[in-house]
């Protein structure tokens, strides 16, 4: 019994010898490597790259201020004022138109009945009627305003035909006055109408033979 209970205390010394020498190892392993990573820890440091900032991104501008500011609208050129327009001359005063005098002022009151009468003395040589034939003297149809020797199928004299123009009202008063003295050479053998009056009634009634009567002076 003593001598079971001897080796028990003799491998329980053992054991405790032995754990007492790891330990005593262990902690001398363990007193080298600290001073070795204290050591290395520095250095670690010194080659580790350095910590980079984080790159800041541009602010961006407002949106009022990124949008397009508005161009401003170019001044327009004025335009040259335009010349100011050339004075216009004056108009002369249009002349007075000349007096009527003789029959020329009598024609506005005439008397047609008094003309177609006193045309009585002409009916021999003459036709009135429009579309008439000729007789001794060319049909009086529109004599107003018609060519002086322009009756159609008429054969003139060299007297009328060098009147050239057209009867106009002062035309047959100076003609039914005094024919040999209007158209000198004429083969008319009529005196003429003395009196201004009947004349004047002549004239008027003269002018009544036309679909469009011409205006009286």
């Amino acid at each position: 019994m003593k001598a079971s209970m001897l080796k028990m205390t003799t491998a329980g010394l053992a054991i405790a010898i032995v754990v007492a020498i790891i330990a005593n190892f262990v902690g001398n392993l363990l007193v080298r490597v600290d001073p070795m990573m204290a050591a290395a820890a520095p250095q670690k440091e010194q080659t580790a790259e350095p910590k980079k900032e984080p790159v800041k991104e541009p602010e961006k501008m407002p949106k009022k201020m990124t949008e397009k500011m508005p161009e401003k609208p170019m001044a327009k050129a004025e335009p040259a004022p335009a010349p100011a327009p050339a004075p216009v001359p004056a108009k002369a005063p249009a002349p007075a138109p000349a007096k009527m005098e003789g029959v020329l002022a009598m024609l506005a009151s005439a008397d047609i009945a008094k003309g177609k009468k006193a045309f009585g003395k002409c009916k021999s040589c003459h036709t009135t009627k429009k579309g008439d034939k000729n007789r001794v003297g060319p049909n009086l149809w529109d004599i107003v305003g018609r060519a002086k020797a322009g009756a159609s199928g008429f054969r003139f004299s060299g007297a009328l035909k060098g009147l050239g123009g057209n009867w106009t009202y002062q035309d047959l008063d100076g003609f039914l006055a005094a024919p040999k003295s209007f158209a000198k050479g004429t083969k008319m053998s009529f005196s003429g109408v003395k009196k201004d009056d009947d004349r004047a009634a002549l004239i008027v009634y003269l002018r009544s033979l036309s679909d469009q009567p011409k205006p009286l002076p």
